[in-house]
């Protein structure tokens, strides 16, 4: 099957369609991992971005039910260097083609996944457009429609719980505001043996205090973090219960005490970038997934930096002391990636 991967800037790179048939348009991003392709598609922070892996090979080890961080894929799309055609791991159920016709997503392999990295490295992420089926000779007609497109101003509606509901535990009573939370998430509270009540994003406070948790945990989640309408709740929720906040919920976190936030040129998205804790001054090896860091010049007199990137010195963790609050912009959670960082949930719990 051809397939064409046409950018904004007028690049086109031609491959063999994975997947289904057809077309897609997203923000271009890569991933540096070598592993954990299944976790990464489903990850709801991914939610409107076509996926470009660096590791030259994925699909070897195929897909289960039980490595998904959420229901479905949340990506637009796949961009991988060669999708395997077999695949052996005593856990594996079906491929990464069936994973993908399954889900309803396009891909494309055969591309030069170094070249294009460099490229987004270079110049900055971008939209893109996946097309297969076909050989794209009009670029034009494509390029309109990716200027035509608008990443969605809140994708945290499409990827939150429609509903409330509780998670049974004999331990602490944690909230948890799904902004698009992974599954390790939960399964990281869970070993603590908490209650979880999962609230959606829009939840007004009221209703939260009203369950009379011990701690809220805000999650993960797609968008720019700036654009969201959740910030005023959040900021009625600072000081009336101990506050984790991972990834996205740091963000929000942020905005909430008055920073602000800002777009980095081709984000950070991997499983082995460095940061270092301030306080004990060990560097942790962490899982990340973002395009948006807090941005240090504004931080207002309550906030303290406690972790920073090795490679970039951004922002990695902060803590609001008069107020019980912790964030990190990194996932202690992983999945995929090394557990570094899971003792992070391990003290959230203890200082409960």
């Amino acid at each position: 099957m051809e397939a064409n991967l046409i950018l904004e800037d007028g690049s086109l790179l031609r491959g063999k369609g994975i997947g289904i048939q057809g077309e897609t348009i997203g923000e271009v991003v890569f991933h540096t991992g070598m592993t954990g392709y299944q976790e990464i598609l489903t990850d709801p922070s991914y939610h409107d971005q076509i996926i470009t892996f660096t590791y030259p090979l994925i699909g070897n080890y195929g897909v289960n039910a039980h490595s998904t961080e959420s229901s479905k894929i949340q990506a637009r799309g796949l961009i991988v260097k060669e999708a395997a055609k077999y695949y052996s791991n005593w856990q594996a159920e079906s491929s990464l083609q069936h994973y993908l016709e399954k889900n309803k997503v396009v891909g494309i392999e055969q591309i030069d996944t170094r070249a294009l990295t460099r490229k987004l490295r270079d110049k900055g992420t971008m939209l893109g457009a996946i097309v297969t089926g076909k050989v794209v000779k009009d670029l034009e007609e494509y390029l309109q429609k990716i200027r035509q497109f608008k990443v969605a101003e809140n994708p945290v509606q499409k990827v939150t719980t429609e509903r409330p509901y509780v998670i049974s535990g004999e331990g602490k009573r944690i909230a948890l505001l799904d902004f698009g939370t992974k599954s390790n998430i939960i399964r990281n509270l869970k070993e603590k043996q908490c209650e979880i009540i999962v609230f959606p994003a829009w939840t007004e406070p009221e209703v939260i205090l009203a369950m009379k948790p011990d701690g809220l945990v805000l999650s993960n989640g797609p968008g720019d973090p700036s654009r969201l309408p959740y910030i005023d709740n959040i900021k009625k929720l600072v000081g009336k219960v101990p506050i984790m906040g991972i990834c996205l919920g740091h963000q929000l976190t942020a905005l909430a005490f008055g920073a602000n936030t800002y777009k980095l040129k081709y984000g950070h998205r991997g499983a082995n970038h460095p940061v270092k804790d301030l306080e004990t001054q060990k560097v942790y090896i962490t899982s990340q997934n973002h395009g948006y860091v807090v941005d240090e010049k504004t931080l207002p007199k309550a906030a303290k930096i406690t972790h920073i990137n090795l490679n970039d010195g951004t922002i990695e963790g902060l803590a609001y002391p008069e107020y019980g609050i912790q964030t990190v912009q990194y996932h202690p959670e992983a999945a995929p990636g090394p557990a570094d960082a899971k003792y992070l949930f391990e003290e959230f719990i203890e200082k409960l």
